[in-house]
């Protein structure tokens, strides 16, 4: 009786890592890349996650189909995490910087108030300045004028 033997079954794991062995092997061109693809493609973590397990029963293609999308998944939600780091980051240099503007806005009124100050005595200053002009010419007018009666008088009477 002739028995015909199976090959074993490769898992795609495994051919992976084969495959890469086999590059490894061949020359490196100086002008050609050196990796064929970043480490997480070459080299997909083997753990899986926690909270998945297979189930009794499952065939090999839907095992390793079902790990393939679960790390996946699992990828998008590491990602995920990340951005939220990232955004948590963000939001405390907004609030950093938010904390720097209200800073700056204190000093801004305490510099407008300032200028109202100085608004206000530059301002009194002036209407003093005019008053006292005006106070001026209204003393050279009444100066004026007792200069000018006594020569009037005269000459009424001459």
């Amino acid at each position: 009786m002739v028995r015909t033997v199976k090959p074993p079954i490769l898992d795609a794991i495994d051919l992976e890592r084969e495959i890469e062995k086999e590059f490894r092997k061949l020359p490196q061109h100086e002008s050609g890349p050196t990796e064929f693809a970043p480490l997480s493609v070459r080299a997909p973590d083997l753990g899986m996650p926690d909270y998945v397990e297979h189930n009794d029963g499952a065939t090999e293609i839907g095992r390793l189909s079902a790990e393939a999308v679960v790390r996946e998944y699992e990828a998008a939600a590491k990602d995920i995490e990340a951005l939220g780091v990232e955004l948590i980051e963000q939001a405390k240099k907004c609030e950093a910087m938010t904390r720097d503007a209200l800073v700056v806005t204190e000093e801004l009124k305490e510099t407008a108030a300032r200028y109202r100050a100085e608004a206000k005595r530059v301002f009194v200053q002036i209407e003093s300045c005019s008053l006292l002009t005006a106070e001026v010419r209204k003393i050279c007018e009444e100066m004026k004028d007792k200069i000018a009666s006594p020569a009037k008088a005269e000459a009424k009477a001459g």
